[in-house]
């Protein structure tokens, strides 16, 4: 260990037995010498815990500038009265945790949000209850903080006036996890965010994106789900993406999908699960993606790539029970597809070495059809439609001729 690594190391360790020896604990309650949390944090000193026991307490606008640990006794209720921000941090090493936080009004000016952090380090927000809010968390040019175990809930019926859950703006090494997400516009949303993790999150019934995240770099992605929102996730001009684990599942509607891709370069898109989607996955201008290990069932279309697609690869990955495997634009192929299973494919494994011995086309004419005219996707399950799919299939006219799955797998991918 360096002798600069070991100065810091021992800065540190004396920072937090100077912090541990000298804090105090404030309590607040209607019964305490303190009944007033904006008081109580004028008193306070940086290090010091603020303990809020059960009770309603109508306070807004609650600014912190010094590093603090605020903890909520069985579930304590602060009011914000619909007027402003609750809580603004504006500090270092700040910790929220344990609190029911409601009532923040819809604004066309602001983003209002119930806590509203801006260029701190080393922030905790944790197992916090949001309901009736604009925005819930919203944190702008802070890093190094973490957001777990949070419920955030809200009505909104139109995206116009409804915020978002959780929203990131130019931030970087933010892990967001174990948060249940409902009704809010975005559940969770990214922008200018780097190095950060999202994990193991609930994002549910939003009106536009369970998560969504634009010019966002390093980050990974993974074990979500995103069930029944306007759509499911929006990944746009962004780059070294990691997306694995997730479930993408009953994201239904004209224009939804389980994963928007646009302009992604460099990502991975491993082990997810896609279930009953519009479409489960589209990609328009996305550059050597691996798809590898995921699973599409029962969607109306399985992929969608809508241009300007090169150098990704689809290998080992179920197509199950949809109505179209995949979707494609234009007739020049860049992309591969090995190592599938695909539950129509018609060949047969002579050698019985698990890989078909005829090559698979996964896109079929009519697919191509409906894209061109969609009012014909009534005539899905028609015999007309067996017909110019087997037409196509033996001389290909309209779709790419090399695309193709030469190693079709005959058993499906557990």
């Amino acid at each position: 260990m360096s002798i600069e690594i070991m100065r810091i190391f021992i800065f540190i360790i004396n920072l937090f037995f100077s912090f541990s020896l000298f804090a105090k604990q404030i309590d607040v309650c209607s019964s305490c010498d303190v009944k007033s949390l904006k008081i109580a944090i004028e008193l306070a000193k940086s290090g010091d815990n603020i303990l809020l026991k059960k009770g309603l307490y109508n306070e807004s606008n609650i600014v912190i500038t010094k590093s603090l640990t605020i903890t909520g006794e069985n579930d304590p209720i602060i009011d914000g009265g619909g007027l402003t921000y609750i809580f603004q941090v504006k500090a270092d090493s700040v910790t929220i945790s344990g609190l029911n936080l409601q009532n923040v009004q819809t604004s066309y000016s602001q983003d209002l949000a119930a806590i509203h952090i801006s260029r701190s380090k080393y922030f905790i927000i944790s197992n916090n209850t949001f309901t009736n809010i604009f925005f819930a968390i919203l944190v702008e040019k802070s890093n190094h903080g973490e957001i777990f175990n949070n419920t955030i809930s809200s009505s909104g019926t139109h995206e116009h006036n409804t915020g978002n859950g959780i929203h990131l703006w130019h931030c970087n090494n933010v892990v967001v996890h174990g948060n249940n997400i409902k009704g809010m516009r975005d559940g969770i949303y990214f922008e200018f965010v780097s190095k950060s993790k999202v994990y193991n999150n609930h994002s549910e019934k939003n009106l536009r994106y369970g998560l969504h995240f634009m010019f966002s770099n390093e980050n990974e992605y993974y074990d979500n789900t995103f069930t029944n929102n306007g759509a499911g996730v929006a990944v746009m001009f962004s780059k070294y993406v990691k997306i694995y684990g997730n479930k993408f599942d009953k994201n239904w509607g004209t224009a939804s999908y389980g994963l928007l891709l646009k302009e992604i370069y460099d990502a991975e898109i491993i082990d997810n699960l896609f279930i009953e989607n519009t479409i489960g996955i589209n990609a328009e201008g996305c550059t050597r993606i691996n798809y590898k290990n995921n699973t599409f069932k029962g969607n109306g279309w399985a992929v969608k790539i809508a241009g300007a697609c090169y150098l990704n690869k689809f290998s080992k990955n179920n197509f199950i029970s949809n109505a179209f495997n995949l979707s494609y634009s234009g007739r020049m192929n860049e992309n591969e597809f090995n190592s599938n299973f695909w539950d129509d494919y018609s060949g047969y494994d002579l050698d019985k070495d698990g890989i078909g011995d005829v090559a698979y086309r996964p896109v079929k004419l009519f697919s191509y059809i409906v894209n061109k005219t969609p009012e014909t996707i009534v005539l899905l399950r028609s015999l007309f439609v067996d017909i110019i799919n087997f037409s196509e299939k033996v001389s290909p006219v309209f779709t790419p001729d090399d695309l193709l799955d030469n190693t079709p797998l005959m058993k499906q991918i557990k």
